[in-house]
Order: structure tokens, then sequence, then C-alpha cells
């Protein structure tokens, strides 16, 4: 039988947290309480913008992606992991879904900077060219730019993850709470360095290719305004770009410290902590941020509770 045809069946141990008996429960319901706080909140925001005619508006449409991704982001994760906790019991997958998780996990990471980039190059529009944002932004560009944040975030990884498919392994245990690159490509034990050179580089030119888009973005919008005296114009600048600029810094230190934490095995349980933690503050931190410093989002979401507290007669 072909070595990599008998891989495909291969069940594998996915080693989930080192929680005790009574930490337990607490911890299941701290994480169930964040995972359905992430879902209302995401998937309340685009149910928001999608009701709202006043926030069809290419911002608000670009802005959907995120928390789409968001709520995926957390499903791919978190789901299993609560199912692990309660059972109390390591779990058990296939290597062929094993795979699929672990391209769900990069793809959807990887988006989140793609998408970033794209409400950044929007946010550069609006503030540099405001004359020219409504023929730029169209909505054939928004659905143009939602398309490209998406594949350019899906096909790196397949090619990420083409090479440890076609490894050979000499354990079935997955020392991660979850499936990804490179708890894959630990099951081998063959000489890992080029898949190690290989995935480091990879993440290096996310990293160059999302710090140099969006500081080249904000370097021509501080040169705009710092050129321009209109106060109105800074105003509008400061309030857009550090919200997205919040986001973007949170989710660059989470992936940053998942990804060099799996570089030493010594501080093995604080990188399984971090690896789910990049999956819980970021996809629940974004909808906040976003709600309390957008007044379009802040100001509907007023209305529904005051609409509430309005008592029929």
């Amino acid at each position: 039988m072909d070595n990599r045809s008998y891989f495909r069946n291969e069940i594998l141990r996915i080693e989930g947290l080192q929680i005790t008996q009574y930490s337990t429960y607490p911890v299941f319901i701290l994480l169930f309480l964040a995972y359905l706080f992430i879902m209302v909140s995401n998937l309340g925001i685009v149910m928001m913008i999608a009701m709202e005619k006043a926030l069809h508006k290419p911002m608000y449409l670009l802005f959907c992606n995120l928390p789409v991704n968001d709520a995926l982001s957390a499903t791919v994760v978190l789901p299993g992991l609560l199912k692990d906790i309660l059972a109390e019991s390591d779990r058990y997958i296939s290597y062929a879904a094993c795979v699929i998780q672990a391209f769900g996990v990069h793809s959807l990471s990887t988006s989140a900077h793609t998408i970033l980039i794209i409400m950044a190059l929007d946010r550069y529009v609006a503030i540099c060219n405001p004359l020219r944002y409504n023929t730029v932004m169209t909505n054939k560009m928004v659905v143009r730019l939602s398309v490209i944040a998406w594949v350019t975030a899906t096909v790196p990884i397949v090619i990420i993850l083409a090479p440890t498919v076609r490894l050979s392994h000499c354990t079935s245990t997955i020392s991660n709470p979850y499936c990804d690159n490179p708890s894959l490509f630990k099951l081998s034990c063959e000489n890992l360095s080029v898949n190690q050179i290989f995935g480091l580089i990879t993440s290096v030119m996310l990293w160059t290719t999302s710090i140099s888009c969006i500081s080249l973005t904000y370097l021509k919008i501080a040169h705009v305004c710092l050129k321009n005296q209109n106060s109105t114009l800074k105003s509008k600048a400061i309030k857009t770009c550090s919200t997205h600029l919040i986001v973007y810094l949170i989710l660059l230190g989470c992936s940053c410290t998942v990804i060099i934490l799996h570089r030493f095995s010594d501080y093995e349980e604080l990188r399984k902590l971090a690896s789910i933690l990049i999956y819980v503050i970021p996809t629940s931190l974004n909808p906040v941020i976003y709600g309390l410093q957008t007044k379009e989002i802040r100001h509907w979401i007023e209305q529904i509770f005051l609409r509430r507290k309005v008592i029929p007669r």
C-alpha cells in the first residue's frame, strides 16, 4: 500500500490543554461565553450593515469581511476545543480532517491581514483623494477587493501545506490544541529543516507585505494630513485610522507570539494557551473596537436599545 494513501486514513490524537479536574468547568464556561460573544457580536454587525441602508457604503461593506473572517476563525478552532474540554479526553481526528483544519486555520489567519490591507486602502482613498472616492470605490471595486483579499490568503497556504502532506510519519500525536502546519510536519522524523525554513520564509513574507502595505498607507495619510491644515480632515483621519491601527496591532502581536513560541519547545504549554487566545482576543475585541469607535454603528446600536426601552401604550 502506498505510504501517502495509508496516512490519509490515519487517526491522529490531538493533545488538548493540560487542565486540572477542578478547572475543567470554569475553563469551559469562559471559552463558551467567549465563543458565544464572538459569534453574536461579529454576525450581529454583519446583519446590522446588511439591514441598514445608511451603512451600505464601501467602508462598511469592506469591513464586513473582517467580522465574517473572525466568526469563521473562531468556529474552526473553539467548538472542537470545547468538546474536548467537556469530555475530559484527548481528541481524535483523521489525517485528512486535520489537514483541512490546518488549511482553514492558516488561510483565515492570513485573510485577516489581507482584509485589513484593503480596508487601509479604502481609508487612503477616502482621506487622500476624497473627491475621487465615489468614482474609485464603486460596488464593483468593493467586490473585486474582497475577492482579492480572500484568494490571496488561500493560494499561499496550499503551497505551504503541499510539502507537509508528502512527509512520512513516525508519530500520530498533534502537540497542539488544534491542527496547524507546524504540528503536522512535526509528525515526521525526517529532516524538517526545509519545512521549517519554508514556513518561516512564508510567514516573514506575509508580515513584510502586511506591515509594508499598512505602513506605506499610513505614511501617505500622515503626509497629506501634515500638508493640509484642515482640522476636519485631521480629525477624520485620526478617528478612522486609529481604530484600524489598533485592530491591526492586536492581530500582529498575537500572530507573532504564536509563531515565535512554535520555535521553542520549552514553552509548549504557553504556546498552546497563546494559540487558543489568538482566536479569542482579536475576534472578540474587533467588533467592540469598531462598534465603539464608528459613529454610524454606535448610533445604530443605541437606536436598537432605545426602541426596546419604549413601552407601547
